[in-house]
């Protein structure tokens, strides 16, 4: 823009303020794709020296260019390129193996769907086996299909209880990697407590939970509680373990705890811990052992919850319609779909960013089994 000056001189230029030429620069370089998504922009130092500028000059044409959202400065990292996604249709891989078969995944699966972020999206569902031993190779195939058909991301549910399940998961992860497919894990990490794998996840902070029913039976007067879990479970009950450990020293009880691994179904099991432990309260790895138990329990003559309390993980449909209605852990499966899919979007955004661990909130609902009286009436509501 020229303007006139005064009679017999030059004419005056009026220059735009320097922080906006940078930024018109660095704008015109990540839209021109001298920049991709993901990249790391040169330091504040190297931009000063590059344009001649004062740090909070350059500071200024960052601050307008984030404000714009072409870029994310992430403190103690640096600042990177956010290129705007378009509105095209992805479509994302259900990798669950445990679909059909444990309970939780199929809200799971409906919140994903249900979300208004899955609107312009698709969901490519696998079979569900429901053999054990199956579920290792279709896992496997599940995940080639997915490589070969170029999904935008998959949802992956870890395998449990299979033999070499870890081995397996670890496989399955790395061919996803190696493939540039971006990994939500649902409601557990492949990797065994407290060891964190850098993917995000999606699920309830499962030592709080164990937590919270162990220092429960306690406060109901239960002075001898133990675990029981089934073999080569999912790492949550790892996580969980580890809570009802900690509340028992918190709590400051004698008794130090302990686990037990087997099949609930199986009399000599539970006659043998029985015998040994004389536990008057058990914490269950989840409710279809806690439903397996209590059967097992009641053919032994054991009075629920007069001599043996129960508590169990998930809050699945038919926890309140046992013998003894079952108090657990009630996981909100619809709200950890909904967040499982923001992540993956998030994620297709942020490619570089580290890992989170998205923790939903989750509740203790108390019923019968615990033997407090009147549990209708009560319900702890208790996020995270």
């Amino acid at each position: 823009m020229k303007q006139s000056g005064p009679r017999g001189t030059a004419p005056l230029v009026l220059r735009s303020p320097l922080h906006r030429t940078i930024c018109e620069q660095l704008r015109s370089a990540i839209l021109g794709g001298q920049y991709h998504h993901g990249d790391k922009l040169p330091s504040e130092a190297m931009l000063c020296e590059q344009f001649h500028a004062s740090r909070i000059t350059v500071a200024k044409a960052l601050q307008t260019l984030q404000m714009d959202g072409l870029i994310v400065r992430r403190a103690g990292s640096g600042t990177y390129i956010h290129l705007p996604t378009t509105n095209a249709s992805h479509q994302f891989g259900l990798l669950i193996p445990e679909l059909g078969s444990t309970e939780i995944f199929e809200p799971i699966c409906q919140g994903i769907m249900r979300s208004p972020q899955a609107r312009t999206h698709s969901l490519v569902w696998g079979h569900a086996i429901v053999d054990e031993s199956g579920r290792q190779e279709t896992a496997a195939e599940l995940c080639r299909q997915f490589i070969a058909q170029k999904v935008s991301g998959v949802f992956f549910a870890p395998l449990e209880y299979a033999d070499e399940k870890d081995l397996k998961n670890q496989t399955i992860v790395a061919e996803l990697r190696q493939a540039n497919i971006p990994i939500v894990l649902l409601d557990r990490c492949y990797k065994t407590y407290p060891l964190r794998s850098n993917l995000d996840r999606v699920g309830i902070d499962n030592h709080r939970a164990s937590f919270m029913l162990t220092e429960h039976l306690w406060n109901q007067g239960a002075r001898r509680i133990v675990f029981v879990a089934k073999k080569r479970s999912a790492t949550t009950i790892v996580e969980r373990i580890s809570g009802y450990y900690f509340a028992l020293r918190e709590c400051g009880s004698k008794y130090s705890g302990n686990v037990f691994f087997g099949d609930a179904e199986d009399g000599e099991f539970v006659q043998q811990f029985v015998r040994k432990e004389k536990p008057d309260a058990v914490v269950c790895g989840n409710d279809l052992t806690a439903a397996r138990l209590m059967r097992s329990l009641i053919e032994m003559g054991v009075r629920i919850p007069e001599q043996m309390r129960l508590v169990g993980f998930d809050d699945v449909s038919y926890a309140k319609f046992l013998p003894v209605p079952l108090t657990t852990i009630h996981q909100n499966c619809q709200q950890i779909g909904e967040a499982a899919i923001e992540l993956m979007l998030d994620r297709m955004e942020n490619p570089t960013r580290p890992g989170i661990d998205l923790l939903v909130p989750f509740e203790l609902v108390v019923r019968e089994s615990c033997g407090t009286q009147r549990a209708e009436n009560f319900t702890a509501n208790r996020g995270v």
